[in-house]
């Protein structure tokens, strides 16, 4: 075998994982997982941060409140429901492929899953935005 072998690896792209174009049901879920643990990372570091009005007074916190309550930060919510609900069921789908159970049945659980999250979105949309 020569020095210079034709098998060369392919270079690892940054951020490689994020990109679904052409890639199977496997990858969507994989990335989908990583982007919606990102996202509620950055919210639970804002959420502390917001959370820290109080110590600052009553009308800081009256403020945030009434800001909460608009529309715009409601639709906020809306997206923050729907990284709880693709995480936590796409997390619950691993956990079942890490006990064995539902490997060979990985694409029909993760659709399957997201149909009851797209059902679980709908509901929680029509809550925040009326309660």
């Amino acid at each position: 075998m020569s020095l210079h072998s034709t098998n060369r690896a392919r270079p690892r792209k940054p951020l490689q994982w994020i990109d679904v174009r052409n890639r199977r049901t496997g990858m969507w879920a994989f990335a989908l997982n990583r982007v919606t643990g990102l996202g509620l990372v950055v919210y639970l570091f804002l959420h502390f941060v917001m959370l820290s009005q109080l110590f600052v007074g009553r009308a800081a916190w009256d403020s945030f409140v009434a800001l909460a309550r608009s529309p715009l930060v409601l639709a906020f919510d809306v997206v923050l429901f729907a990284g709880l609900i693709i995480h936590g069921l796409n997390g619950f789908r691993v956990a079942l492929n890490g006990f064995g159970l539902g490997v060979r049945q990985q694409k029909a659980i993760f659709y399957g899953l997201m149909a009851v999250g797209a059902v679980l979105l709908a509901a929680s949309t029509v809550l925040i935005f009326t309660i």
